[in-house]
């Protein structure tokens, strides 16, 4: 998952080269959502697309280390709400 890998990012030292192609996919995503800065370097330089083989971290940005922030934080406590009283039933009532 891109957060984990977002969350991984944050206790190294960057930049950071990535080669793994499923961290790579995360990288993309990370990009894509300008949660990262990063360089990805295409696989074929003659232009014809292709699977990346080798990103490198640049940084991680102020929506990214919102992000982070957001998910460290604990979440907010629920407002008090009373239970409803029962209401009295009518009728018979079996004990």
């Amino acid at each position: 998952m891109p957060l984990f890998f977002l969350m991984r990012l944050q206790h190294v030292r960057l930049p950071v080269r990535v080669g793994c192609p499923d961290e790579l996919r995360q990288v993309s995503v990370l990009v894509a959502t300008g949660l990262i800065e990063a360089e990805i370097a295409p696989a074929d330089p003659s232009g014809r697309y292709a699977l990346p083989r080798l990103a490198t971290v640049l940084r991680i940005t102020e929506a990214g280390r919102a992000e982070l922030a957001a998910m460290n934080r604990p979440p907010a406590p629920r407002p008090y709400a009373p239970h409803p009283r029962p209401r009295p039933r009518r009728g018979l009532q079996l004990m």
